[in-house]
C-alpha cells in the first residue's frame, strides 16, 4: 500500500468514532471538511518515511504519529483562517471551515482535532507503551509554547516579532515533530533527524512567504497578500524576492544533506526533493534564475 492511501485510510479510521451519529452533526461535518479538503499530507508522509528509514520499528506507532500530525496541522489551518486571525474565506480552493459553518463551530472543530490527534497518538502506541512519553514530548513541543505552532501564531500579535523565531515556530516546529517522532517510532535517534525537520520546515515557510508575495489568487490555495496587509514577518521583506528564492534553494539542499546515512536514505532524499519542486511557482524560480 502506498503512503498516500495508507494515510487516508488511517485518517478515516481515526475519526470514525468521533464523527458518527453520536456527534453533533455540524461539528462532525466541520471536522471532516477540515481534514478531507485536499492537501499533500507532507508532514505524515515525512514521519512515515523517517520511521521506515530508521528500520520500521512499531508501524502502528508511526501511523499514529502520522495521523496526529495531520490533524494538528489541519487544526492550525482552521484556526489560522478564522476572522480573529487571517479572516480567510478559502483554503485549498474551497470555502474555509468558518466560511461554511461559522466561527463558533470552526473554533470547536479545531479544538476537536487537537484532542483527537493526541488520542490517536496514544492509541497508536498501545503496543509499545514505552514510546508514549517520548512521542508525546516530541509532538507537544511542535504544537505548544514556547517553540510550537501556538507560539508561532502568537508572534503575529507581537510588534516586530523576530523573523527566524517566528518562522521556526509557525511552520518549522511541526516538521521537526514529524522527523523526531518518526525516528522514535522507527527505533532511531531523534536527535539525528532534527536538522532535516528544521531545514524543511523553514523552507516551507519561506516558500509560503514567496507565494503570498507574488502569486495570483488563482495560483494559490488561500488568499494572497496577507503578510504585507497584516505587517507580518516575511522572508521576501527581509531578503528581497531573489534572496528569498536563493534561501529556499539553500534550505532544500541543507535538508537533503542533513539526512543521516541509513537504509532508506536514497528514497528519503528523493521525497524531500520532490516536495521541494512544489514549494514555489516554477515561473518564479525561473524568473529569478534568469
Amino acid at each position: 500500500m502506498d503512503a498516500g492511501t495508507r494515510i487516508e485510510l488511517a485518517l478515516e479510521r481515526a475519526i470514525a468514532h468521533a464523527t458518527d451519529e453520536a456527534a453533533p452533526p455540524k461539528l462532525a461535518e466541520a471536522v471532516r471538511h477540515a481534514l478531507f479538503s485536499g492537501g499533500a499530507r507532507v508532514r505524515p508522509r515525512l514521519a512515515l518515511a523517517v520511521a521506515a528509514a530508521c528500520g520500521g520499528g512499531d508501524s502502528q506507532a508511526a501511523e499514529g504519529v502520522a495521523v496526529a500530525l495531520e490533524m494538528l496541522h489541519g487544526a492550525s489551518l482552521v484556526h489560522d483562517d478564522m476572522p480573529c486571525f487571517d479572516d480567510a474565506a478559502t483554503r485549498r480552493g474551497k470555502p474555509s471551515v468558518h466560511a461554511v459553518f461559522g466561527a463558533p463551530i470552526a473554533l470547536l472543530a479545531g479544538d476537536a482535532l487537537i484532542v483527537l490527534a493526541f488520542e490517536t497518538l496514544v492509541k497508536g502506541s498501545a503496543g509499545s507503551p514505552e514510546l508514549i512519553a517520548p512521542l508525546m514530548a516530541a509532538v507537544t513541543r511542535g504544537v505548544g509554547m514556547p517553540f510550537g505552532i501556538v507560539a508561532g501564531q502568537a508572534w503575529e500579535s507581537e510588534p516586530n516579532p523576530p523573523a527566524e523565531r517566528y518562522r521556526c515556530a509557525k511552520t518549522g516546529a511541526l516538521f521537526v515533530a514529524a522527523t523526531t517522532a518518526g525516528a522514535i517510532a522507527g527505533g532511531g535517534d531523534p536527535r539525528a533527524w532534527r536538522a532535516l525537520g528544521h531545514c524543511l520546515g523553514e523552507a516551507y515557510q519561506v516558500a509560503d512567504d514567496l507565494l503570498d508575495a507574488v502569486s495570483a489568487a488563482s495560483e494559490c490555495d488561500k488568499p494572497v497578500g496577507r503578510d504585507a496587509a497584516l505587517g507580518r514577518p516575511s522572508a521576501v521583506t527581509e531578503l528581497g524576492l531573489g534572496g528569498a528564492v536563493r534561501r529556499l534553494g539553500t534550505l532544500v539542499e541543507d535538508a537533503v544533506a542533513s539526512i543521516p546515512a541509513c537504509a532508506g536514505d536514497t528514497e528519503l532524499k528523493e521525497l524531500v526533493r520532490m516536495q521541494a519542486v512544489r514549494l514555489a511557482p516554477k515561473r518564479l524560480l525561473e524568473s529569478v534564475a534568469a
